[in-house]
């Protein structure tokens, strides 16, 4: 989602939950994502999981973005489209996972924790490293380049 807000041009981006990125900042935010189930269209599958992680209703229409390997491999296709929302009522769905670990204690985490508006320049600093080059296709769509 990006909006021209206050600071000019912004997008928001998700904090992932859970034990392992609760003390974690610039470099650990990421775009609201998931996986495809088997059938599912991709555009689809972004909607959807946009939605269980923030709670927040996509609304179209979507400028394709393309797709970016991740360093695990993981491939990532993503859609920008425009709206505005107040990250403090974000509605997460939640995992479950062992906790601390090696204990037999599971325990539910929300998979996003935050979510927030940031300027192109401020996500670079925060987005992982590998779905910075979203922001670049973002600019380069919203200048009318392909």
């Amino acid at each position: 989602m990006y909006r021209h807000g206050p600071r000019g041009l912004e997008v928001l981006l998700a904090h992932p939950g859970g034990p392992y990125w609760v003390r974690r900042d610039e470099g650990s935010w990421t775009l609201p994502k998931g996986e495809c189930h088997d059938g599912e269209d991709a555009l689809d599958a972004a909607c959807r999981e946009f939605n269980e992680e923030t709670g927040f209703t996509p609304c179209g229409p979507y400028l394709p973005l393309g797709e970016l390997r991740q360093k695990s491999g993981k491939r990532i296709t993503a859609w920008a489209f425009t709206g505005d929302c107040d990250p403090a009522a974000l509605q997460s769905n939640q995992f479950e996972m062992e906790w601390p670990p090696r204990t037999g204690r599971r325990q539910s985490f929300p998979e996003i924790d935050r979510a927030a508006w940031f300027t192109l320049d401020e996500a670079r600093r925060r987005l992982i490293a590998g779905q910075a080059g979203f922001l670049d296709a973002l600019e380069q769509v919203l200048a009318g380049g392909h």
